[in-house]
């Protein structure tokens, strides 16, 4: 039998490559496990964020834990119409107004996008580890949003006068990657913003990009956004050449 050279690039990848071939077709393995990899991808679109796992653990850890909602008023409402999920519910709205009365630092925020598993597997150990290196800002209460895409960083930032949002959420799952973590920042968060205003970590997982390597690009961005007072197209990643 023909040695397979490409076999070996499977230890170094999680595409689907060097699968081999039955006659003309996929060895049954193989089609078994893209079915697999199909359904958990679908599942994770339909999962729920553990409201209650998370905020026991965030209030451990000294933070004050709101729950918001977007304008999607279930998971159907919010997959067939994604604006929803970038607008903040009235009510939701107003209880965050009245939390935070002066300008402050940052605004941090979980939400299930379209993977919440996503949040409740990794959003604490990241969120953990990228607090201490933020010990000298001043931190609205975390968010809990629930039916939140990345645009509703900016009506919960805006509600909490926070200078800069960052929304912690489900990436869109793939076939090798049903439960990644992504990392959205904006400066100055307000209704109508664009995505060009946002910088994005993303992958984030222990199969892509690690916690520790997550924080490091994160506490930078943060801090440059601070100093400079924009994000986005407009701040320049540098970070690699600082560490040359």
């Amino acid at each position: 039998m023909e040695e397979d050279h490409w076999k070996a690039l499977r230890n170094y990848t999680h595409a689907r490559i060097a699968m081999g071939r039955a006659g003309n077709a996929l060895p049954t393995s193989e089609v078994l496990n893209l079915r697999m990899a199909h359904a958990l991808a679908r599942d994770a679109v339909q999962a729920e964020m553990d409201f209650v796992m998370l905020s026991e653990k965030l209030i451990t850890l000294g933070l004050n834990v709101q729950t918001v909602k977007s304008l999607a008023t279930d998971r159907v409402d919010y997959i067939r119409n994604p604006n929803k999920g970038r607008l903040l519910d009235e009510t939701s709205r107003l209880k965050l107004e009245t939390l935070q009365t002066e300008k402050i630092d940052l605004c941090i925020i979980f939400a299930d996008g379209l993977s919440a598993d996503a949040v409740n597997f990794h959003a604490l150990p990241l969120i953990e580890i990228l607090l201490k290196e933020l010990s000298f800002w001043s931190i609205a209460p975390l968010v809990l949003a629930t039916q939140g895409r990345v645009g509703l960083s900016d009506p919960i930032g805006e509600a909490l006068k926070a200078r800069i949002s960052l929304i912690l959420l489900g990436e869109r799952p793939g076939l090798s990657a049903p439960t990644s973590l992504g990392a959205y920042i904006t400066y100055q968060p307000k209704s109508g913003n664009t995505d060009e205003k946002r910088n994005c970590v993303s992958n984030i997982q222990p199969a892509g990009l690690s916690y520790e390597a997550a924080v490091a690009k994160i506490s930078y961005l943060l801090h440059e956004m601070r100093s400079k007072q924009l994000s986005g197209i407009h701040l320049k990643d540098n970070q690699q050449n600082n560490l040359l």
